[in-house]
């Protein structure tokens, strides 16, 4: 029997990402269930609600000044499997973000269900929220991907 996949190299960013999920894949367990979560987390925990824990992203877009991941605590990889209690307390965890790190504005995003659509590097629903450096030198603005390359 084959493994369901628990990442999706071909959507990962960076070398040293691509080199934990390799490892990742060899275990064949989710990096963002609770259970395996500090195994791979090297970042520490900000928030921690009942649906939601938040932490920086360990792999941050280019451009940005802060970049957070929300991760859903249940195993859940398609929109239809969340609580839709969760989408309330996600809105009150990135208020809190939002304040905590005194954000002038940004955007948050979250990609879901099957990986060659949404880009998504995790199979474990996320969301992202980022705020751009806008003062930085060379800046640009940030990009999401969302559909995988062909």
């Amino acid at each position: 029997m084959t493994k369901k996949a628990v990442v999706d190299l071909d959507n990962s960013r960076v070398e040293e990402q691509r080199q934990v999920m390799r490892k990742i894949v060899a275990t064949g367990k989710c990096p963002f269930c609770l259970v395996n979560f500090v195994e791979h987390q090297t970042e520490e925990t900000l928030f921690d609600g009942k649906y939601w824990l938040l932490t920086y992203n360990r792999w941050p877009y280019k451009n940005t000044k802060v970049h957070l991941l929300a991760i859903y605590k249940e195993h859940a990889e398609h929109l239809t499997e969340v609580d839709p209690e969760a989408g309330r307390e996600l809105i009150e965890v990135f208020q809190w973000a939002s304040k905590h790190f005194n954000v002038p504005g940004g955007g948050f995003v979250m990609r879901f269900g099957d990986t060659n659509y949404s880009a998504g590097s995790v199979h474990h629903l996320h969301a992202q929220f980022i705020q751009p450096d806008i003062d930085a030198e060379g800046y640009e603005p940030v990009r999401v991907k969302v559909g995988k390359s062909r």
